[in-house]
C-alpha cells in the first residue's frame, strides 16, 4: 500500500477531498518525523508508538579491506505496535 492508496481510502471513507486528505496525511508524517528527529517519541494509543532506539557502539568488519571498523553509537527510528494491534496481526496468518 502506498501513500496514494491511503489517501484514496481515507477520502472514500470520510467523503473528504483527496487534496485535503493528502495535506493532512503529509502534515501527520512531517510532525512524526520532526518529533522523532528531535529525540521525542510519539505515542498513538491503540495503534502504536514511533520511538527512538539507541544502538550501542560496536565493532564491524569491512570484508573487502579485511579490517575491523568501529561503528559509533547512534539512534534509529522504530515502530512498536500496540498490544491489541500486534495480536490482531499475529492472528491473521495465512496458511
Amino acid at each position: 500500500m502506498t501513500k496514494a492508496d491511503i489517501v484514496s481510502q481515507i477520502a472514500d471513507k470520510t467523503g473528504m477531498e483527496k487534496h485535503d486528505v493528502q495535506m493532512t496525511v503529509e502534515a501527520f508524517m512531517r510532525t512524526v518525523r520532526e518529533n522523532i528527529e528531535s529525540g521525542e517519541n510519539v505515542y498513538l494509543r491503540g495503534f502504536g508508538s514511533f520511538i527512538v532506539k539507541k544502538r550501542a557502539a560496536k565493532t564491524g568488519r569491512n570484508i573487502l579491506a579485511r579490517k575491523s571498523i568501529r561503528i559509533p553509537a547512534h539512534n534509529i527510528p522504530a515502530f512498536k505496535p500496540a498490544k491489541e494491534f500486534l495480536e490482531n496481526v499475529k492472528s491473521n496468518v495465512a496458511v
